[in-house]
């Protein structure tokens, strides 16, 4: 062996001890894939990625995605070897144990240096792609001097086999994101055994098919894994590298196999291992020697950070121009919208809430050129496009619209993608119904904690006749189950725009939009009782929208297009004489946030026979009861809808006065 050969093969060595040592402290956790790909992370790290441990968070650093989460070990071992402040060792000798930032799998939130949350398969590799997109978007408007960094992905077979991988493969070749590299960790071996068992498919051939660039090397020669990234370097087109391993390198009884991917080698094991490798220290300790040449890896790119801050500080209105186009829009979203709003106060629209979403982007997305939208091949129906957003290409990065195809998955994970990456606010429709398809990526950007929005449109029976497969009936609640997740079904244009502006205040919280297919009437304006110009009448997830007049027996709690009926449910029990206050709670998250006197003002605490609360949604009434009470009403849809016009639909489910105004009646014993 040359000495440089001997340096990269005790670097990778260090991986393969400290991986093997943390999982089989805590008994429990992946050493395989940590061992079989440490020679190619190591020369990865040692001699391409441009990272600086002193600040992680600098805009041009190239960024280092762990698809393959279970593996986690890999990712804690390169960030304590190469300088990183966390994981210290005593946190890696903790490793998956509670108070440890070395969790199970990498969480974006624990640890500087962990650019995403991954261990869902796919996702990693998807969220890589929106990097990659956010990368070439602010580097055609800002040029290579501040923007030029790659995505390098490390990636097993589950993410090559996962359906997200299919999307995001796609839209990445397509948009041509040749700064994304992938690093395929061929090993053959999943958890049930040889890869073959399940697979037989020629990945390379779809990868090329799809216009990536592919290309092989032995994952254990240093010279060759460095040929090949250079062979992927140079090619404009994403590339897959698939890096010939042998998963539990160096663990002689059990490399090769499935026995080493999701448990502890075992103490004879490791100490075999030991002596295969020349690996003398005792556990958790790295010769000064290697971990001299490990804290050298971060030199190159604390100098490329160097050289990058001086072409910043260079040209102030450049760098002031940088610093304005990456600023996400924040507070300052409701501002922009307040004049707009007005507007809507002194002369109402009638139209569907999607309608009002797409007003509501025009002046957001004129003075906030970072908002990238898209929908998934929905564009004319989630309205999620404007006069400012022009399509993003491969031929011009610039825009900012993006045709996602048919591919919601991949559209979801790439929106985290571009929020992780920064710099970007990422907003994308499709139909709510379809939010199942991309369900796990929206509980990615709630555990992430990232600004993302969903615009999801056609939110109930009231789409009329595409029929009860298109119709959601548990979505919007089922949504609402996801933490750190706001839920927001507004009734009219202006909760929209308020429902907007609170998307876009709050980055990190992503926001679901529940919108309408059918046109719905303006239920605030001038001289309303609920109005308050410059308020945010949203931001408390409900306000009383009416006051009862006669004395209040009703308490009606309802959202998005079932607000009008409640007004109208109102109006006829109030020429009856029993009072009854309206409440439109278009998120009930944030409601939850309120403090305890704004609730009881709303929900008075008293017995059901002195105030009836009663919520009106068109869905699953499963969870209402959490307003309503034990004995309260719960007008909604435990069952699938069907197809027939929106009128005759909500006839049929009682989604009527006439139905309604009894039930209450009853209730009441009147």
């Amino acid at each position: 062996m040359t000495t440089e050969t001997t340096r990269l093969a005790d670097m990778a060595n260090a991986i393969r001890a400290l991986s093997m040592d943390a999982v089989q402290a805590a008994n429990s956790g992946h050493p395989g894939m940590p061992m079989g790909m440490a020679d190619v992370a190591t020369v990865l790290f040692d001699e391409y990625l441009k990272f600086d441990p002193a600040d992680p968070h600098w805009d041009d650093r190239d960024r280092f995605v762990l698809s393959a989460g279970h593996g986690s070990m890999l990712i804690y071992s390169l960030l304590h070897l190469s300088g990183y402040a966390h994981p210290t060792m005593d946190e890696i000798r903790n490793f998956r144990q509670l108070g440890s930032p070395c969790a199970g799998h990498p969480e974006n939130f624990l640890l500087d240096g962990v650019e995403c949350t991954t261990g869902p398969l796919g996702q990693g590799l998807a969220m890589a792609v929106g990097m990659a997109l956010a990368e070439r978007h602010l580097n055609a408007k800002y040029g290579d001097d501040l923007v030029d960094h790659r995505t390098w992905v490390i990636a097993g077979d589950g993410c090559l086999m996962e359906g997200i991988n299919h999307e995001a493969v796609g839209l990445a070749g397509h948009l041509g994101l040749g700064r994304m590299i992938v690093l395929w960790d061929d090993n053959n071996i999943t958890i049930d055994g040889s890869v073959e068992l399940s697979s037989s498919e020629d990945v390379e051939a779809r990868y090329r098919a799809s216009k990536w660039h592919t290309v092989r090397c032995d994952g254990h020669d240093p010279a060759d894994i460095r040929r090949a990234l250079d062979e992927a370097i140079a090619d404009p087109r994403p590339s897959l590298v698939a890096c010939k391993t042998v998963i539990g390198k160096g663990a002689p009884n059990k490399q090769g196999t499935s026995a080493t991917h999701g448990a502890p080698l075992g103490a004879e094991e490791i100490e075999a291992a030991r002596k295969e490798l020349g690996w003398t220290a005792e556990p958790f300790v790295i010769p000064g020697d290697i971990a001299d040449a490990w804290k050298k890896t971060g030199e190159r790119g604390a100098a490329a950070h160097q050289e990058w801050q001086q072409r910043f500080d260079a040209d102030e209105d450049r760098a002031a121009a940088y610093t304005a186009g990456i600023k996400l829009p924040g507070a300052d979203a409701g501002a922009v919208l307040q004049d707009y709003v007005r507007g809507l106060a002194a002369e109402p629209k009638k139209v569907a809430t999607r309608k009002a979403s797409e007003m509501a982007l025009g002046p957001l997305t004129a003075a906030f050129p970072n908002m990238i939208g898209g929908s998934a091949d929905l564009t004319g129906s989630n309205n999620t496009k404007t006069k400012s957003t022009g399509p993003i290409t491969a031929g011009d990065y610039e825009g900012s619209y993006v045709y996602y195809g048919i591919r919601e998955f991949g559209m979801a994970a790439a929106m985290n993608g571009m929020a992780l990456h920064g710099g970007i606010a990422p907003y994308g429709g499709t139909f709510l119904i379809f939010s199942d398809y991309c369900r796990n990526a929206v509980r990615l950007s709630a555990l992430q904690q990232v600004g993302v929005t969903y615009v999801f449109t056609h939110d109930s029976i009231g789409l009329g006749e595409d029929g009860p497969t298109h119709q959601p009936v548990e979505q919007v609640m089922s949504l609402r189950l996801i933490p750190n997740l706001n839920v927001m079904r507004p009734c009219d244009t202006i909760e929209t725009a308020e429902c907007w502006a609170i998307a876009l205040a709050n980055e990190k919280t992503p926001s679901v939009l529940a919108l309408s297919r059918q046109n719905l009437p303006q239920l605030r304006g001038e001289g309303d009782e609920a109005w308050d110009a410059g308020a945010n009448k949203s931001a408390k997830g409900a306000y009383r929208l009416k006051s009862a007049e006669a004395a209040r027996k009703v308490i009606l709690i309802a959202t998005g297009s079932e607000v009008e009926l409640a007004c109208d449910v109102a109006k006829s029990l109030e020429a009856d004489g029993i009072g009854a206050d309206v409440i439109s709670m278009p998120c009930m998250e944030l409601f939850e946030a309120q403090d305890a006197s704004y609730k009881e003002d709303l929900l008075p605490n008293v017995a059901p026979s002195e105030i009836l609360r009663v919520s009106i949604e068109a869905g699953v009434t499963l969870g209402w009861e959490r307003y309503t009470m034990a004995n309260g009403l719960n007008i909604g849809l435990d069952r699938f809808g069907a197809s027939a016009p929106a009128e005759q639909l909500f006839e049929r489910f009682g989604f009527t006065v006439d139905a309604i105004v009894p039930q209450i009646k009853a209730k009441l014993g009147e």
